[in-house]
């Protein structure tokens, strides 16, 4: 599992004043934590960046491939000018830089397709279509089509996008998110060899803080077991981390024998486990959301 950190991000106090101040010193702190928390991206989040993203992401690209030369960055904002001078100034790296996101939306995909295109750049196919978010996984690969042909006509593979069908969150949208596994089940027969991923912090927004970790890491093993090659996290999430990699394989087993309605009696579990079966059971909506699910 690819894991794309998400905090180098103008929402966070601390990166957004040295964005506005062009204060390298937390932007390569940040930058060199989230490499040694393990992350194979670093994105860039400048959220819209309308008065001056064309001049504040290719700063920002130079002054985190000063620290980190071979991580690849996820370039993120709705800022198209923004996005190209960052490529132009991009330095090579092991993996090809991201440019995330693409929606399915002709203005955006006309225009920034042949960008991707040019820069032999990644991207993320966001599935955000005209209506807005898909109603369930078969509007979710109608996007996914009209967008990966869009691209393979303009000569890039399936193999360089990474499709994102959208994580809702958890306690308004439960049934979006059955839709997304559904969908990921989907894609490599729509298309082959193409990469995914998504935002799954996505799913926690609004709970509690302390009940975000294990939902994030419990949807993340759902969707990788429906074959997801990557996701947007915490780098802080120590955990989630540690399962993405391979390391916290009882947690992987649990939460799948709870997907499978194999688990295991909750009384005769560690509440560890006994959480994840808990958690399971609220994302695929056998049991109804309420910030106290973990205490019944």
């Amino acid at each position: 599992m690819f894991l794309i950190g998400e905090s180098l991000n103008v929402i966070s106090k601390k990166i957004g004043t040295a964005f506005r101040e062009r204060d390298p010193r937390p932007l390569q702190e940040e930058a060199l934590f989230q490499k040694e928390k393990g992350m194979d991206y670093i994105d860039i989040n400048l959220g819209p960046a309308k008065k001056d993203g064309h001049e504040l992401m290719p700063w920002v690209v130079e002054v985190v491939q000063e620290v980190v030369p071979d991580i690849p960055l996820a370039l993120d904002t709705s800022n198209v000018d923004a996005i190209a001078a960052a490529l132009k100034v991009y330095r090579e790296t092991p993996r090809p830089v991201l440019i995330n996101s693409i929606m399915c939306r002709p203005e955006r995909y006309e225009r920034m397709v042949p960008l991707a295109a040019e820069h032999n750049a990644d991207f993320i196919a966001l599935m955000w279509g005209p209506d807005g978010l898909p109603r369930d996984e078969n509007e979710r690969a109608a996007l996914a089509v009209e967008l990966l042909y869009f691209a393979n006509e303009a000569g890039i593979p399936n193999e360089k996008i990474w499709v994102d069908g959208i994580v809702t969150p958890v306690n308004i949208q439960q049934p979006q998110l059955i839709s997304l596994m559904e969908f990921q089940k989907m894609i490599q027969d729509i298309a082959p060899g193409a990469k995914s991923t998504c935002g799954l912090s996505n799913i926690s927004n609004g709970p509690p803080d302390n009940l975000r970790p294990i939902l994030n890491q419990t949807y993340m093993v759902m969707l990788e077991r429906c074959g997801i090659y990557s996701v947007i996290s915490d780098p802080l999430d120590e955990k989630l981390t540690e399962i993405a990699k391979g390391k916290r394989q009882d947690v992987v087993e649990v939460i799948h024998a709870a997907m499978d309605g194999t688990a295991p009696d909750i009384s005769s579990l560690s509440k560890e486990m006994a959480d994840y079966v808990k958690t399971v059971n609220v994302i695929l909506g056998k049991t109804l959301y309420s910030d106290s699910w973990l205490e019944i």
